[in-house]
């Protein structure tokens, strides 16, 4: 009697066993937004097809009465099923949520109770699979203290391509002591264009190998070959972490192994 607004069962709802809630973390780079984003949209697809639910909280977006997102969302109740957002006609096949507010709250909260970040997200999107955080490192950061995930990196071309990324490795390695996967992105798949973009990768692996103390794995992909988009859809998968996963105690309280040093 007393479950108003939503049906009879839903105050067992939270006692149900639950799948993981498997999380992949995009770190967004501002030289390379328009790029690395339809190739983010391409692996989400890819990860759909392969059977798993994915949301998309994209840090890069604003949350607005016109355009609700995550802020949105977590003013709800989350036990309420009542609790989701009017897409309306934004709405597609892939989630894809704005939530640069949301997200910087999320983080907010946790500092505040000393709990893994991402935790009070989970009521909210247990339905799903598949949970893409795409943000800047400085905000995922922060989220992914608690979690195995390893973040991808993507390398812009342009000169500041290797310098902008490796400021996205130290502050990441700096917030979590976790490594990045760097992935450089060919458009015409020239053997011209991939030396160059190897050769740029060689740079940053050695700048984070001198610097942060850490090796970094890289990859190459044409973002017009349905094969390496695939491959980098399966890397990560093979990447992601949980939400309720737990890191070994020395994770957080030792100085990590990928650590930034001072130059």
């Amino acid at each position: 009697m007393l479950d108003v607004g939503f049906h009879q069962g839903a105050g067992l709802h939270s006692f149900m066993p639950q799948a993981d809630l498997r999380v992949i973390a995009v770190a967004a780079q501002g030289n390379n937004a328009a790029t690395g984003l339809e190739a983010l949209w391409q692996v989400c697809a890819i990860l759909q097809r392969l059977g798993y639910p994915v949301v998309v909280l994209d840090g890069t977006a604003q949350e607005t009465d016109a355009s609700p997102g995550l802020q949105h969302l977590l003013q709800q109740a989350p036990w309420n099923e009542g609790a989701s957002l009017n897409m309306g006609a934004t709405a597609s096949s892939l989630a894809v949520i704005p939530a640069a507010k949301g997200l910087q709250l999320t983080a907010r909260r946790a500092r505040g109770h000393a709990a893994p970040p991402l935790q009070g997200l989970l009521p909210y999107f247990r339905t799903y699979g598949l949970m893409v955080l795409h943000a800047p490192a400085s905000t995922l950061g922060p989220l992914l203290t608690h979690t195995a995930t390893i973040p991808l990196v993507v390398m812009g071309q342009d000169a500041s391509g290797v310098l902008t990324s490796y400021k996205s490795l130290k502050q990441i390695a700096l917030d979590t002591g976790l490594p990045c996967m760097v992935a450089g992105l060919l458009h015409g798949d020239t053997a011209a264009e991939r030396r160059r973009v190897r050769g740029a990768l060689q740079t940053l692996q050695e700048c984070a190998q001198q610097h942060l103390c850490g090796p970094v794995r890289t990859t190459t992909i044409a973002t017009q070959n349905p094969q390496d988009l695939q491959r980098l859809a399966l890397q990560l998968l093979e990447n992601a972490g949980t939400i309720s996963e737990a890191l070994p105690v020395s994770h957080l309280t030792e100085t990590p192994a990928y650590a930034a040093r001072s130059h």
